[in-house]
């Protein structure tokens, strides 16, 4: 018996994206200079407009125009043919102070301690598991690897007829593991690759087709494809107007492609264009840095991490556990073994895991997990010995 499972990514061209990591490139520059900026950055993109809007409390100068037609131009909007551009587009700015109710509880909590508090209340997960190398799901690997491949051929494999707006979507099949709770199992080939790109105008599908199954699909996923694999690219058979003319874009829309691709549940809270100190994303950072050390000391081959916060309170007010059946400890122990290793307090996140370096702009497209490339501190596994030392003696001590 098997069973499939999907996601996919998107390019940093999509519209979306484009508005991602434009806040993301605010943040960075409002960190760079002044790293205990807070920053809630929000931007929409749509045709020949950009609106960038939010609460800013920082002691620098934010050149915010110049840093959103940067960034369109770095994505590859640079010409009027593609229907957005960044020398033409308006860039509108509104953009006001935090609220100082906010600033009472993420500058000092009212303890005596005086502890950096949440910026937020929220719940937030983060996941491993071993069907990769970087310790992520396979489908969600694969539909970044995609996109990734797509952006790259464009700008540096010779297919110029592409154009910077695209979309991937993976289907996985998966063999069924009755000794797995979760009921994933192995993946085992892929049933279904879509691939969807903005191309010029006078470009044949075939060619297109062509391209794109040479090119991106069989470099990425060659090893899992076989006979009975389908093929979408271009579905529709065109795909002209794309990026913000063809769809209007927001910040912090994309928030499953973000993370597992929808393979591990999700707290709701979207990442860009938010300082640290907003534990939507310092704490899905720090879950994940804690599910990948519980998989990679081999406790488990599946591990999704649950961290909760109240606003202006520095502890979380939960931290559960789950690895589906395939922990070698259980659960609750090894709870309490992750809360004596791992500080999850606000202050403690943004130290350990050095938030406050000007990091984020590379993350806003193709994942904010599993980004070993970028040497990201949340993908470091350099407390697996004290993880381990702190299970044994948890065993230890249910046993007396």
């Amino acid at each position: 018996m098997s069973h499939f499972f999907t996601s996919e990514s998107v390019t940093e061209g999509h519209p979306d994206k484009v508005c991602d990591q434009i806040s993301d490139a605010i943040l960075d520059d409002a960190l760079s200079k002044d790293p205990n900026s807070h920053v809630g950055c929000e931007c929409l993109a749509t045709t020949g407009m950009v609106l960038v809007a939010g609460e800013i409390r920082t002691k620098t100068y934010i050149p915010m125009a110049e840093i959103t037609r940067n960034t369109i131009r770095d994505i590859g909007y640079d010409d009027a043919l593609y229907g957005f551009d960044y020398k033409a587009c308006a860039v509108l700015v509104t953009v006001g102070e935090q609220s100082s109710d906010i600033a009472l509880g993420v500058d000092e909590s009212t303890n005596s301690m005086k502890e950096q508090g949440a910026g937020d209340q929220g719940l937030m997960f983060g996941f491993a598991c071993d069907e990769t190398p970087e310790l992520m799901p396979l489908p969600i690997s694969l539909a970044h690897q995609l996109t990734k491949k797509l952006s790259d051929v464009r700008k540096r494999n010779g297919l110029t007829y592409l154009r910077p707006d695209g979309k991937s979507q993976v289907t996985v099949q998966y063999s069924d593991d009755p000794s797995s709770g979760s009921g994933q199992g192995k993946p085992e080939r892929i049933e279904c690759v879509v691939l969807s790109t903005q191309h010029r105008e006078d470009v044949a599908h075939e060619q297109i087709c062509r391209d794109i199954k040479k090119h991106v699909i069989e470099p990425v996923c060659g090893e899992y494809l076989d006979a009975q694999t389908k093929y979408h690219i271009n579905p529709t058979g065109r795909f002209v107007i794309g990026g913000p003319p063809g769809d209007c874009g927001l910040t912090g829309r994309k928030i499953i492609v973000d993370t597992y691709g929808g393979y591990s549940r999700h707290g709701g809270g979207a990442f860009s264009g938010k300082d640290p100190s907003k534990v939507d994303r310092s704490a899905a950072y720090a879950a994940r840095w804690v599910a990948k050390h519980v998989v990679k000391a081999g406790l488990a081959s599946k591990c999704e991490i649950q961290v909760a916060y109240a606003i202006g309170v520095a502890s979380p007010v939960s931290v559960h556990v789950e690895t589906f059946g395939t922990g070698t400890v259980n659960d609750r122990n090894l709870e309490k073994a992750i809360l004596s290793v791992f500080d999850l307090r606000p202050a403690a996140i943004i130290r350990d895991l050095d938030l406050l370096r000007p990091q984020y702009k590379q993350l806003a497209a193709y994942g904010h997990m599993g980004r070993e490339d970028l040497g990201v501190k949340w993908e470091d596994c350099d407390r697996i010995e004290a993880l381990l030392k702190a299970v044994s003696l948890k065993r230890e001590a249910a046993l007396v």
